[in-house]
C-alpha cells in the first residue's frame, strides 16, 4: 500500500499545530496567573467572572461614594463647629455689652467685632469641599451666600435639594444640605444672619433692650447648629458601617473571581513545561520524517 508524501506532510503538520496550540495555551496561563482568557477556556467560567467583575466595579464605585460622602460631612461638621463656636462667643460678647456698665463706645467697638464675626459665618456658611458648596443644595456650583449691600440682608443662591450620594441598592444618603434649613429660611429671628446684622445695628445705636433681644436669639441658633452637628455625627456612623460592608463585599467578589479564574501557577508550569518538551519532539520526529524520500514510502 502506498501513502502519498502529502498526506504524510499534513498529517504532521496537523500534529504540529496541535501541539503548538497545546504549548501555546499553557504558556499564555503562565504569562496571565489566569486559567480563563478567552471564551473557550471556560464558557460558564468565564460568565460568572464577568458578573463578578461587575459586582467588583459597582461596589469600588460606592466605595467613591462613601469616601467622598465622609470627607463632605467631615469638612460639615468642622464648619458648623465653627459656626457654633463664634456664636458662643458673640453670646458672650452680648452678655457684656447689655451690661448697665458698659458705654456707648464699648458697644461701637462691640460691633466692629460683631461685623467680623458675621463675615466670618458666611466664610464658613460657603464652605467648599472639593471645589464644591456644602450648604447650597444640589446647586454645589455657586457660593450659596452673599451680602447685599443694597438690602443688608444675607441672600440665599442655592436651592432646596439636599445633595445625595447613593451608598447603596436603593440607599442614599444627603452629605450636602440645604443652607437656608441650617441658617435661616426667611429674613426673620430664625436667620442667622438677621441676629448678628440686628445685633450690630443694636449695638451701634447703644440700645440695650435690642442687645438682649438678640441674645435670647442667639440660644435657639446654637441649638439648631448642635443638632445639625449632632445628625451630621450620626451620618458619619452610617457611612462607617457601610464603609465596612463595601470592603468585606469587595474582598468577597475578589476572592470568588480568583478562584473561578486564576491558575496555580505551580501546577500550570509543570504543564507549560510537559507541552515544551512536546512540541520539541514533535519537531525532532517531524524533521526526521520530512527528509524520507518518497520512495520510502513505496512497497
Amino acid at each position: 500500500m502506498r501513502i502519498s508524501s502529502k498526506t504524510i506532510y499534513d498529517r504532521i503538520n496537523n500534529s504540529l499545530q496541535s501541539t503548538y496550540s497545546d504549548m501555546y495555551n499553557a504558556q499564555e496561563v503562565v504569562s496571565t496567573s489566569k486559567r480563563i482568557n478567552k471564551l473557550s477556556d471556560d464558557p460558564v467560567g468565564l460568565v460568572s467572572v464577568l458578573d463578578l467583575r461587575s459586582s467588583i466595579s459597582n461596589v469600588e464605585q460606592l466605595g467613591r461614594n462613601v469616601s467622598m460622602g465622609k470627607t463632605w460631612l467631615t469638612a460639615s461638621e468642622s464648619a458648623l463647629t465653627q459656626v457654633n463656636d463664634i456664636l458662643t462667643d458673640v453670646k458672650v460678647l452680648t452678655v457684656q455689652m447689655s451690661s448697665a456698665n458698659t458705654g456707648a463706645s464699648e458697644r461701637a467697638n462691640a460691633a466692629v467685632v460683631v461685623d467680623e464675626y458675621l463675615d466670618e459665618i458666611i466664610s464658613l456658611a460657603n464652605s467648599q469641599s472639593g471645589g464644591r458648596y456644602l450648604f447650597a443644595g444640589t446647586n454645589t456650583d455657586s457660593a450659596p451666600f452673599q451680602l447685599n449691600e443694597t438690602t443688608g440682608e444675607v441672600d440665599y443662591n442655592g436651592n432646596t435639594t439636599d445633595f445625595s450620594i447613593k451608598i447603596g441598592s436603593g440607599s442614599n444618603i444627603a452629605v450636602g444640605r440645604v443652607g437656608s434649613e441650617i441658617f435661616g429660611e426667611g429674613w426673620d429671628e430664625s436667620n442667622i444672619f438677621k441676629t448678628l446684622v440686628d445685633l450690630k445695628g443694636y449695638l451701634e445705636a447703644n440700645d440695650i433692650s435690642g442687645i438682649q433681644d438678640a441674645m435670647g436669639n442667639l440660644d435657639g441658633h446654637m441649638t439648631k447648629i448642635n443638632a445639625e452637628i449632632s445628625g451630621i455625627g450620626g451620618k458619619t456612623v452610617r457611612m462607617e458601617v457601610k464603609e465596612n460592608i463595601i470592603a468585606d463585599l469587595k474582598l468577597t467578589y475578589t476572592d470568588r473571581k480568583s478562584q473561578i479564574e486564576d491558575a496555580d501557577l505551580a501546577e500550570a508550569t509543570i504543564e507549560l513545561n510537559a507541552m515544551q518538551l512536546a512540541y520539541n519532539a514533535a519537531l525532532t520526529s517531524a524533521s526526521k520524517v520530512m527528509q524520507l524520500s518518497l520512495v520510502d514510502y513505496i512497497e
